[in-house]
């Protein structure tokens, strides 16, 4: 990582089912456009009147590996463009063993042997590696500029003052403990598996509260317009936000009373970051 100190930056990845296909099919036709142009693997001298149709089976093999992995690989808390570049690489070496099969099965109908698989895994790696770094770096600049200015442009909003919102008590429960909390007061709620820590002010000073809850059940409970979940681990009080930071991977909103910045989670940005551009809450 020393040598190539950038494949250790963060790189978001997909989160969702949705993204993950989406990003999978992408991939897939990308795969059989480029061997409908470019015709590699000795394709070009294959002629057949179903020759497109027989080509498409390479976009289900991508589509699939790369569904995949990416299930697979979502579970990981921390990514970076290092894991992101390894992910492609092990789809490209997945993908060209089936590909060579397929190839050799249907399409050449060619013996089987070690030397014309290796001549496909370099082949696959060659043009695919160097397509994907370009397509990861492009992303991650993107994503990254994108997210900078956005944060940027709503820090300079939020520096302005906002109107004071009526007085609301919220109201904490379990079974055994009741915690009421002003809605100017509430900060933020931290989950920690089965326990949540819970951000509050209490005569002007900060107070920290360990209770036995689901955040789900928090959200349920104290839920407004200006309280939202933002993370599968963090619920936040919007308008004690006061600054933001952007990059790549997100956003994480700054709030001057903690010590620490919470994290939007790319599912969410959609809610939260409106609001905070607009200040509907």
């Amino acid at each position: 990582m020393a040598l190539f100190p950038f494949l250790s930056y963060s790189y978001p990845k997909s989160e969702s089912f949705r993204e993950i296909f989406i990003s999978s099919l992408g991939a897939g036709i990308a795969v059989y456009l480029f061997l409908i142009i470019f015709q590699p693997f000795g394709t070009e001298n294959f002629h057949h009147p179903y020759k497109y149709s027989l080509l498409f089976p390479y976009c289900i093999i991508f589509t699939f590996l790369f569904f995949v992995v990416s299930i697979f690989t979502s579970r990981f808390n921390y990514w970076n463009i290092g894991t992101e570049l390894l992910k492609i690489i092990t789809v490209l070496f997945l993908g060209s063993v089936l590909s060579y099969f397929y190839n050799s099965l249907f399409v050449s109908h060619v013996e089987f042997s070690l030397g014309n698989y290796f001549y496909m895994l370099l082949y696959s790696l060659a043009l695919g590696i160097p397509v994907s770094a370009i397509y990861i770096l492009a992303r991650y600049i993107y994503l990254k500029n994108l997210h900078e200015n956005t944060a940027r442009k709503i820090s300079q909003q939020l520096t302005t003052e906002t109107n004071v919102p009526p007085v609301r008590l919220l109201k904490v429960y379990n079974n055994t403990t009741e915690l009421i909390i002003g809605e100017s007061d509430f900060l933020c709620a931290v989950s920690m598996e089965n326990y949540c820590n819970l951000y509050f002010l209490e005569n002007g000073k900060i107070q920290k509260q360990l209770i036995r809850i689901s955040l789900s059940n928090i959200l349920k409970q104290i839920e407004t317009d200006s309280i939202k979940k933002c993370h599968r681990s963090h619920i936040v009080n919007l308008r004690k936000v006061k600054n933001l930071n952007g990059n790549a991977q997100g956003y994480k909103l700054i709030l001057p009373e903690i010590d620490f910045k919470i994290p939007v989670s790319r599912s969410f940005i959609p809610d939260i970051i409106p609001q905070l551009q607009q200040k509907k809450y």
